[in-house]
């Protein structure tokens, strides 16, 4: 019994040591990410976090005593305390392509968007700057593609929803991370509140075009099978979104609060049975999760869809000026 005992609380006391560890390197994190001042500072401040858990650490481990994990909890708690203060905003200096908030008005069947994107890109740094107003007449809503851009890895992708209308115009509308001037992504960083969110509309000639032609990133285009009163929806969730985003920031999350996760709370308030997946998660998976649900027609297989979708070397082939949207929907002969 003696011999259990001593196994029982070596184990506990590994326990709380594991436990001291992760929360500890969350604790660093978050202070290196969140920290005011320079990165001098924000360096430090994380050095001497780290520095404290350790130390905590060793002195359990090797007196076998549990008074210092009443430091953590303390040194812990105001360091939540100190998280729940920081909060989003849309007051920052942003980068010129995330800079406006999308707004829109609903009058019958006719949505007004205020600050679309419609940027004509030359490069990453070379670009002639528009927001424009664009009316858009739901009842000529003719389709929805899914629009899968990736890089890295096959993973890896952002996804972007386009509606079509029968006027041949195409809108896509994008959650993505809203930088600061001169703020790069970091899909750590966005576990951290780093970024806030955004939601960008703006014609497939800016949004694909920039990340196909000029990001390098290999793109997928899915016609979704839906029925117009279920694009029409859809349409009208991502306008009162970008609505709400006005009046209430909030920040981008990698994991809880991304480009994918966004639009499955906006489709589960259309249809509360939608089956959650970790292709939800795994964005580059994606299309498997489409295939599941009925979203993509079954008369093809999944990895028939996935050859056709492709559209990088179309959108790469298409010149600068002329309809991309139909460009990238024209087989290359």
């Amino acid at each position: 019994m003696k011999g259990l005992r001593a196994i029982g609380a070596l184990l506990s006391f590994a326990l709380a040591a594991l436990v001291t560890l992760i929360s500890g390197a969350w604790g660093a994190l978050a202070l290196w990410y969140q920290l005011p001042g320079s990165h001098a500072a924000r360096a430090l401040g994380a050095s001497l976090w780290v520095a404290a858990v350790l130390a905590l650490i060793a002195v359990v481990i090797l007196r076998r005593t549990w008074w210092p994990l009443g430091g953590y909890v303390l040194m812990y708690a105001l360091l939540l305390g100190w998280w729940s203060t920081i909060v989003p905003t849309n007051h920052r200096v942003w980068a010129d392509d995330v800079s406006r908030l999308l707004t829109g008005t609903v009058h019958g069947s006719v949505v007004t968007l205020h600050n679309v994107r419609d940027f004509t890109w030359r490069s990453a740094d070379d670009y002639d700057e528009h927001w424009v107003t664009q009316s858009y007449d739901l009842d000529q809503l003719v389709s929805a593609d899914a629009v899968l851009s990736h890089w890295g890895s096959q993973a890896i992708a952002h996804a972007m929803i386009s509606f079509g209308f029968d006027d041949g115009r195409h809108l896509v509308f994008s959650v993505e991370i809203r930088k600061r001037r001169g703020q790069k992504f970091s899909s750590i960083g966005g576990f951290f509140k780093n970024f806030e969110s955004i939601l960008i509309a703006s014609p497939e000639s800016d949004i694909v075009r920039v990340r196909t032609n000029v990001r390098g990133e290999d793109d997928y285009l899915y016609p979704l099978s839906m029925s117009r009163d279920a694009m029409r929806a859809l349409f009208l969730s991502y306008t009162a979104t970008a609505n709400r985003l006005v009046d209430h920031p909030e920040f981008y999350n990698t994991i809880t609060s991304n480009c994918t996760t966004m639009v499955y709370r906006m489709a589960r308030q259309l249809d509360p049975g939608l089956p959650w997946d970790a292709r939800l998660l795994v964005t580059g998976y994606l299309p498997g999760y489409l295939y599941k649900i009925g979203a993509l027609d079954h008369r093809l297989t999944l990895d028939e869809w996935n050859r056709r979708a492709r559209i990088t070397e179309r959108a790469r082939a298409s010149k600068a000026v002329g309809n991309f949207s139909a460009a990238i929907r024209t087989p290359l002969r």
